[in-house]
């Protein structure tokens, strides 16, 4: 078991399942410029860098760069997506529980994701989760983001408390912070990671969020 006081999850991918209205978005900045879509799969291997990043490998993906700059396409992509936030996206199947049972147990939470502020926000109270973490930080909270060990540990000096945490995510991003951070880690098997998830190096690996709370005892 991992005693810990504290639990940081990542976002897209380890607690919600986002990819389908991202992929929506990603369609529709490629349709303003003519191109051709992209699929639900090659999005979901896209996730976890940003939006700039996204509309980068979407372009990258029907042909190229070419005189298309991603940092100009992105209020296309913002607009769009900020109104459609959350039209497909849900919570992964056992995440309410596996939440409701860490908060029961006294466990503070947290999230740190790459994703905005600005759609972070939103986007959980759209999922009606926000109320379950103490600290919420985004890709633009700090000068610096995942796979920066600094954005966990910023993020956990945030929580209330001061003992151990884990990290709980999908990606390389997610994981080897938390490895440079010198905390524990936890993969889920179902996210959008183009690295097959037993190589990411994590602690270890569950395949469903109902698998999480009997892994850690609270060390508060």
């Amino acid at each position: 078991m991992f005693a810990v006081h504290k639990v940081i999850f990542d976002l897209d991918g380890t607690l919600i399942e986002s990819a389908p209205d991202l992929y929506v978005a990603t369609n529709h900045v490629l349709a303003y410029i003519g191109r051709p879509a992209v699929t639900l799969d090659q999005v979901r291997h896209m996730v976890g860098f940003g939006a700039k990043r996204l509309i980068e490998l979407g372009l990258e993906a029907t042909g190229g760069l070419d005189d298309h700059e991603p940092a100009d396409l992105l209020p296309v992509f913002l607009d769009y997506y900020r109104a459609h936030i959350a039209d497909y996206t849900h919570v992964f199947d056992g995440g309410v529980e596996m939440l409701d049972a860490l908060k029961a147990s006294g466990f503070s939470l947290a999230i740190c994701t790459n994703k905005p502020m600005t759609l972070t926000t939103p986007l959980l109270k759209a999922l009606g989760i926000d109320q379950y973490f103490d600290t919420v930080t985004g890709g633009d909270s700090f000068s610096y983001k995942k796979p920066d060990p600094l954005h966990l540990t910023s993020t956990a000096a945030q929580m209330p408390g001061t003992g151990a945490f884990l990290m709980v995510g999908d990606s390389i991003n997610d994981i080897a912070a938390a490895k440079a951070a010198g905390a524990p880690s936890v993969a889920v098997d179902f996210g959008y990671t183009d690295i097959p998830p037993h190589e990411l190096g994590a602690n270890k690996i569950i395949s469903s969020l109902h698998d999480l709370p009997p892994l850690l005892s609270f060390a508060g």
